[in-house]
Parts: C-alpha cells; sequence; structure tokens
C-alpha cells in the first residue's frame, strides 16, 4: 500500500468530499453518519478547514478506512479465520521426527524470519520533510473536535510508539491525544497499558520518556496498535506475520525508537513524568464522555512527514462504527491464543453493541459440571479478557454466534437464578458505572444445559402487563417484551426515574408471575422498540454486585445513577451530534438521514 487513497480508491469504493468542511464537528459527523449507514464507504475530505481558527489545511483527511467487513478483509490480504489458523499451527508446532516432516516444516519455518521488524538505517519517507522545534505547529494538523462538549481536538488515529527504561521492550498503542497548544499532546494511556508500565519506569528513575505518534501508512499499523498483544510483545511482529514481511522502521530524528518508513506524520517527543494536565472530557467508543482526568503530555520536539501527507483519523461514539470492524479482525485472529488457557474453547464473539469489553459470548465443549464457570475465571483473569463484564457461555450444540436473534432463543430457555454467577474484578479504565474506578462487578451466565423446565406462569400483553405496573409505579412510561415464546420473556420497561430502582424491583414481587427477567432503563434516550441500543445501554450502564437481583425474579437497573443509588462518581453524558450542523450537512446533500435514523442510532437527544 505505497498509496493508500488509490489504493481505497481501487479496493474500497472511496468517497471524495471536496467540499470544504470544518475539522471541528462537520468532517466527525460525516464520517459518523456515514459508517453507520448499509454500505459504508471510506472517505477522503480533500479541503478540511478550521473556521475557529481561521485555517485551510493543505493536507487531506481520510476517515473509516476500515468501512466494513469486506474492505477490512482486503487491507489484512485474507480473511482474518486464515490468519488464526496459521498462529494455531505455530502455536501447536513440534520438534519434528524424521528427515519428511524436518523438509515439511522448512517453508513455515522460512516464512517466520519475515515476522521481525527490520530496522534500516536510513531516513523513511515520513522524514522527507521535518519541522524544527522551534517551528512546531500542531494548529496546522487537520486535528478533530468530534463532540461539543470535547475537551478540544483529539489525534484519534495516533499510532504510539514507547519503548522500556532499558530499551529492551518496545510497545505500539493507540490511544487518543488532545491538542493542548501548539506544541503539547496528552498521552490517554490507560493504567492497564504497555505505555502506562513504561511510564512508571521512567517515573521512578526520574527521566524524560521519548515517545514517537505515528499517524498514517498502512491502515495495518493502525490495527496492531489496538491488537491485544501479550505483555511485552512488540506489535510490529503482528504486522510482520499478516503481511509475510519485515516491517520497515526507521530511526525517530530526536529519539532512539523506531517508526514505520511509510506512515505519513510523525510527532516525536519526551514526556516529563513530574507535570500532568488535565485530559478530556471526551466522547469515547462506548458512546458516552470519559470525564476529566490528569493525564502526563508530550512536550513535541519535532515533526516530520511525507512531502503530500494524508492525515488518518476515526470518530467514535454509539455503535456502530469502524471499530466493529476492526474488533471483528481483531477476535478472529487471536481465538487461538485464548484456547491454551480454555482448551474446550470453540469460538467466541464480543459484539460492538457490547462495546467489546463490556459482553462476550462463547462457545465451548461441556466436559463437566462447572466447566463454564471455570471458563469464566480464566477469562476474567488474562490479559485484556480481564476487562469483561458479563460473559454468556453456551454448549456446541448451540447457534452460530453471530446469529444473535436465534442464540438469544437459545440462552433464554436455559436461564434460571442458578446458571447466573456474579462476582467482583478488574474493569476497563473507561468503565462508568462501578462504584469506584477500576474495580467492578462481573456477571457469568452458564447457558451450556438443557433447557430449564419452568417458565412464566401467566404470561400477560404488554398493555396489561404495563397497567399491572403502573398500578404499583406511576413513574413507568413503557413496557414491551421481547422472545415470549421462551421460558424467560425480556420485560423491558422505560421509567421516569426519581429514586433508587431496587424499591421498585422489591415491590414488583407480587407480579412474579408474570416476570422472569426485567430490565429498566431511563426514559429519556432509551427507545424501546430498539433491541440493538438497548443492549449497549445495558452493558453499559450495569454494575452485576449493585444492579443485578436475583429475587423474586432477575432484575436488572439499567437506569442512569446518582445519589439516590448511592453513586458518587460523576456520571457521564451520552455522545450526541450538534443538530445545527447535521441540518447543514443535510442541506448541502453531504449527508442523508430521516428522523428514524436520528432515532435509531441516538444522533441527538429524545425523550
Amino acid at each position: 500500500m505505497q498509496d493508500v487513497v488509490q489504493w481505497l480508491k481501487e479496493n474500497g469504493d472511496l468517497k471524495v468530499i471536496n467540499t470544504p468542511l470544518d475539522v471541528e464537528l462537520e468532517i466527525p459527523h460525516v464520517a459518523y453518519v456515514e459508517v453507520k449507514t448499509d454500505n459504508s464507504r471510506p472517505i477522503l475530505f480533500t479541503k478540511p478547514i478550521n473556521k475557529a481558527k481561521g485555517i485551510e489545511y493543505n493536507m487531506p483527511v481520510l476517515m473509516n478506512i476500515f468501512a466494513n467487513k469486506d474492505l477490512t478483509e482486503k487491507i489484512f490480504g485474507k480473511h482474518p479465520d486464515l490468519l488464526a489458523e496459521g498462529i494455531d499451527e505455530l502455536l501447536k508446532l513440534k520438534a519434528p521426527k524424521g528427515l519428511k516432516a524436518k523438509l515439511a516444516m522448512i517453508p513455515k519455518l522460512f516464512s517466520l524470519k519475515n515476522v521481525f521488524p527490520k530496522r534500516l538505517k536510513f531516513k523513511g519517507e515520513c522524514q522527507e520533510v521535518i519541522i524544527p522545534k522551534e517551528e512546531v505547529d500542531l494548529h496546522q494538523l487537520p486535528i478533530l473536535k468530534t463532540w461539543e462538549e470535547d475537551g478540544g481536538a483529539f489525534i484519534t488515529m495516533g499510532q504510539v510508539y514507547t519503548q522500556s527504561l532499558d530499551g529492551k521492550m518496545q510497545n505500539l498503542g493507540m490511544y487518543r491525544l488532545q491538542q493542548y497548544d501548539k506544541n503539547r499532546l496528552g498521552m490517554h494511556w490507560q493504567v492497564h497499558k504497555d505505555s502506562s508500565h513504561f511510564f512508571d519506569q521512567y517515573q521512578n528513575a526520574g527521566k524524560k520518556m521519548p515517545i514517537s505518534v505515528a499517524i498514517g501508512g498502512d491502515p495495518l499499523y493502525i490495527w496492531c496498535g489496538q491488537a491485544p498483544m501479550p505483555h511485552g510483545m512488540f506489535e510490529m511482529l503482528l504486522y510482520g506475520f499478516v503481511r509475510n514481511k519485515n516491517a520497515q522502521l526507521v530511526k525517530s530524528i530526536t529519539n532512539d525508537i523506531y517508526i514505520p518508513r511509510d506512515v505519513d506524520i510523525v510527532i516525536e517527543g519526551f514526556v516529563d513524568p513530574t507535570l500532568t494536565e488535565i485530559e478530556g472530557p471526551f466522547g469515547d467508543h462506548t458512546g458516552y464522555y470519559t470525564p476529566k482526568e490528569p493525564f502526563p503530555f508530550m512536550e513535541v520536539e519535532t515533526i516530520t512527514m511525507k512531502k503530500n501527507p494524508v492525515f488518518a483519523a476515526t470518530v467514535v461514539g454509539k455503535p456502530p462504527l469502524e471499530d466493529k470492524y476492526m474488533g471483528w479482525a481483531t477476535e478472529r485472529v487471536f481465538l487461538p491464543m485464548l484456547k491454551p488457557m480454555a482448551p474446550d474453547l470453540i469460538d467466541y464473539n464480543m459484539p460492538e453493541n457490547g462495546v467489546f469489553h463490556n459482553l462476550i459470548m462463547a462457545k465451548m465443549k461441556t466436559l463437566y459440571k462447572g466447566h463454564a464457570m471455570q471458563f469464566m475465571h480464566a477469562f476474567w483473569g488474562v490479559g485484556q479478557m480481564s476487562f469483561v463484564k458479563h460473559a454468556l457461555f453456551v454448549g456446541e450444540d448451540a447457534p452460530e454466534l453471530e446469529d444473535f436473534e436465534v442464540l438469544t432463543e437459545h440462552i433464554l430457555n436455559r436461564l434460571s437464578t442458578e446458571r447466573v454467577f456474579i462476582t467482583k474484578g478488574i474493569v476497563d479504565h473507561l468503565d462508568h458505572s462501578s462504584k469506584e474506578q477500576f474495580v467492578g462487578g462481573k456477571l457469568g451466565v452458564d447457558a451450556t444445559g438443557d433447557e430449564v423446565e419452568e417458565g412464566v406462569e401467566v404470561l400477560l400483553s404488554d398493555k396489561k402487563l404495563l397497567k399491572k405496573i403502573q398500578e404499583i409505579q406511576p413513574r413507568t412510561k413503557a413496557l414491551k417484551q421481547y422472545f415470549t415464546h421462551t421460558k424467560n420473556p425480556i420485560c423491558v420497561i422505560t421509567v421516569d426515574k426519581k429514586k433508587s430502582q431496587q424499591k421498585l424491583i422489591k415491590k414488583l414481587e407480587v407480579l412474579q408471575s408474570h416476570i422472569k427477567l426485567l430490565i429498566i432503563v431511563d426514559t429519556a434516550n432509551n427507545d424501546i422498540e430498539d433491541p440493538y441500543m438497548l443492549v449497549w445501554r445495558v452493558v453499559n450502564n450495569i454494575d452485576a454486585g449493585r444492579d443485578v437481583v436475583l429475587e423474586p425474579f432477575i432484575a436488572v437497573d439499567a437506569t442512569n445513577k446518582s445519589e439516590v443509588d448511592g453513586f458518587t462518581r460523576e456520571w457521564p453524558g451520552d455522545t450526541f451530534c450538534t443538530k445545527e450542523v447535521l441540518d447543514s450537512l443535510q442541506e448541502k446533500g453531504l449527508i442523508d438521514i430521516d428522523e428514524a435514523f436520528v432515532r435509531k442510532f441516538g444522533l441527538l437527544p429524545f425523550k
């Protein structure tokens, strides 16, 4: 991919927009709408501007690079399942016996030489233009502000290259980077990430930490930056394995970190471990704003770039987004790496509306009682899987994991309070629902067994059941039952919340003959007819230890939490588009949406 834009024109049906558009809100809003359409395409914005700063940028902005599953497969050069097979073979390699076996292994071993990055002794294309420290001005890069309440402009597809204090370990991560001024970028590496661990080493040694941030180049660099590699393994090894050729790296101009020769832009600098800056808020991939927090920041020493660079960026917020397709590839490629800790794992799926780390569904061979619970502990104890909040396990007779409707039926017919396991563990840095940051409730469901015998005693219509609940709690506004033909129909209600819903759940005990599984959400900004976004809301909003009740029936309080719930942390708001921007883009013919689309994906607030 020497010319990514040309490659996307030939292989990805690249959409080119020549209308001048603002990097603040306008460009991100177009990309955000596009990636939610049925035939999503990558977009090149050729004339980015910043109205507030009076800037016309001299480089285009490329977004939605991973616009769909077909394009993602083309970027990889083959289906991710085929790559997974190759990894599986490597993990099962054994010393060959006999001449024939040794000869058969030669091609496999020979191909491994392409895995290791190659350090070049000359400058790369990314260093054709070198901007010295005194001329550095981040304002000259088309850095985007995606959401109205964002704390500023953020680099959203930066490849952050760091190394350990002794230089023996290198890491590639993809973190958001807030622009503070012309030469400072916030380093939002979360506490559990390798870059944060490296930072601790420099901090303890009282030394400045070198950093190089790359933008653009082969899209596979971007994917590698978010891949959950084992601690200490450089993500460029994965690039070499996928491409079957060495990643070619060149030394940064002002530090000893090596970066790919063909990226478009490199921002080099240092972090002083004694200094922090308030970072955020930022509308993140959870679909919520993450609150302000102090983080280290990078002081830029130099910026290098190609002569004609392209600025790659992504938009994050409510699903579906391009991380859906990046996550799909990650899920497939890393399946073999999960099997050593869970040998009877058949497959797994992390749906994007579960925000990946909030929901995992796994299919397994069940060999003994408690086997699924053993898997839960294994998942919750290793690497980035430890951040998973809710894990649902089914047996090998279950439907395909991506056949969500049939799979849901299968699970609901096997659900009972005895098969629900609630514990406590580590949660993602971005999780907002737990009582304290980093630690919260975990929920596991063992749906590997036979169907349960008992269902709802008396199934009422939505209208009749709503009336009965409203007699108990008039603030209940709407009700819809899903999968009423299963043993555990899902009853969803919306409430105009004023008090803790735990009290309502206790009062509803008199209706236990009509309810098996109750889910409560706020009336505001929740469409009771939209199960896709309801799943997103529920898995984001609950801490299983506090919000899942098993008596008198299974009840889930997925409302926003506040002081009435004894919740003292800041509860974040949804990421919403700016209506005036959407209207303007619609008038210009750059997006084509209606009220149904806006409501379906929660683009704007509603009651």
